[in-house]
């Protein structure tokens, strides 16, 4: 990738204030600023599965219980999910860069505050802060990509970028085992001290600062998409342990199914000043995309999730040994990624997007055959492959799906909107596949797997079923 070496066209949008800087960053080789804004987006996206493998060592030394398992998941992504449109707003007005710069500040803090926490609910606060900070980086990450990177150059940027996202995802895991083992739990947050003092001046150097289109704040809009996404998940998580017919679950689901025609309802009043715009919905590739990103996110993360306990309460593996023996599933995507994202510039992203969602649908299937049978790890190995090559085949194309035919200024907030779907597919996916789990009689427990797993990732493989239904009419051009 010789190319990627040249200077990057410089960014739309009103230009930083601080001149020698932007002059600087139009400097940096294009491998610097691809490097610059992924760097800080790994740091999030690992953040998403670091605790999988930590999950049975801080149930101990917490005393949580599963629907607190659950939260220390859920409290990120919700946050996340929650924050990462008015993030885009206010990177618009104030500055993408700055913006994403403030996140990295916030996130780390709360890593520092997850890292000293000496209980449940203070580990699930701390989580909850760290995904706000999050939410002003994952998807500013992309758009001051996207508005650093020549045109010609952009799907194999944005596949390098999936790339990392798939590193992120692939060292989860073993990350997080491999520091519970021979650390501490609290250690897999002291991580990303040092990870934030590189990526801090990296940013400010190699990036150009961008700004989109000026618009109002929606805090009315912020409000009712955040509660409809906080709520309907409140009421999943407790339904097992409440009842589903209790008014503890009852309310928070029907509030949550009436505040989305509400906020639909606000959103066409307010027009172009709404947190998510309607008419980014008038692009199908920006509608498949998000389709596509919700039943796909839902069904691999809550799988990795249960599977990545299964590992180590089942077959008996250490946190670290878990983590590493995910990697055939989790590490493909630092292959794949970056050839798709390189091939979708050609040939369009709905041949990548049917396959990947294919392999992943029917790898799910196949792993809840395999646990159900009480089968080998060595018996997965083909299976955890397939999974991989899947997923590294979707990461890319969702993002470069989620841009096409949209002007720059839209960048920020459809990668926003993306994002955000994915985080609430993250969540729900957890909080679906637990509950599933549960109602089928499982518990923490080597013998509580049995009849319990498997209808869960059965619902998973459902889940990014329907994703490849969506995908059918994704645009055969799009890229």
């Amino acid at each position: 990738m010789s190319s990627l070496t040249e200077a990057p066209a410089p960014a739309d949008g009103v230009a930083d204030d601080s001149s020698r800087l932007a002059r600087a960053a139009r400097r940096a080789p294009l491998w610097l600023t691809i490097a610059a804004v992924s760097l800080p987006m790994f740091m999030a996206t690992l953040d998403n599965l670091v605790m999988t493998s930590a999950l049975p060592v801080i149930q101990q030394d917490l005393h949580s219980s599963v629907s607190d398992l659950s939260w220390f998941m859920n409290a990120y992504t919700l946050a996340f999910a929650t924050f990462m449109l008015p993030a885009a707003t206010l990177g618009d007005r104030i500055g993408r860069r700055r913006m994403m710069v403030a996140g990295i500040v916030v996130f780390t803090v709360a890593s520092i505050g997850s890292a000293l926490s000496h209980s449940s609910s203070t580990l699930i606060t701390a989580r909850a802060v760290q995904g706000f900070g999050a939410a002003a980086i994952m998807p500013l990450s992309l758009t001051l990509l996207a508005a650093n990177v020549p045109d010609r150059l952009r799907p194999a940027a944005i596949g390098i970028w999936g790339g990392v996202s798939g590193l992120g995802v692939a060292l989860g895991p073993v990350v997080g085992g491999a520091v519970v083992q021979g650390i501490s739990w609290e250690a897999i947050f002291w991580l990303n001290v040092p990870v934030a003092i590189i990526a801090l001046p990296l940013i400010l150097a190699a990036v150009s600062e961008s700004r989109g289109t000026w618009q109002r704040l929606d805090p009315i809009g912020t409000l009712l998409l955040g509660g409809a996404v906080f709520l309907g998940i409140w009421g999943i998580v407790h339904g097992n342990d409440d009842g589903w017919g209790s008014a503890t679950v009852l309310v928070p689901l029907i509030t949550a199914a009436l505040l989305l025609p509400a906020y639909v309802a606000w959103a066409a009043r307010r027009g172009n000043d709404a947190v998510l715009p309607l008419r980014l919905f008038g692009s199908r590739s920006f509608s498949v995309a998000n389709l596509v990103a919700l039943g796909f996110t839902l069904g691999m993360f809550g799988a990795v999730f249960l599977l990545s306990q299964y590992l180590q309460v089942v077959q008996g593996y250490s946190p670290l040994g878990a983590g590493v023996r995910t990697l055939p599933w989790t590490a493909a995507p630092m292959v794949v990624a970056p050839i798709a994202g390189a091939l979708a510039g050609r040939i369009g992203v709905r041949p990548f997007l049917l396959g990947g969602l294919a392999l992943q649908a029917g790898s799910l299937a196949w792993f809840a055959w395999l646990t159900e049978q009480g089968s080998a790890y060595s018996a997965f190995i083909p299976a955890l492959a397939m999974a991989g090559i899947g997923m590294g085949l979707v990461f890319p194309s969702v993002s470069t799906a989620v841009l096409d035919g949209l002007p720059d200024g839209d960048f920020a907030i459809a990668s926003s909107a993306n994002s955000t779907v994915r985080e609430f597919g993250v969540a729900l996916g957890i909080a679906l596949l637990t509950a599933v789990f549960l109602g089928n009689g499982g518990h923490i427990a080597p013998d509580g797997y049995d009849g319990a797993i498997g209808p869960a990732l059965l619902t998973g493989s459902g889940a990014v079923a329907l994703a490849f239904i969506a995908a059918l009419f994704a645009p055969r051009t799009t890229a």
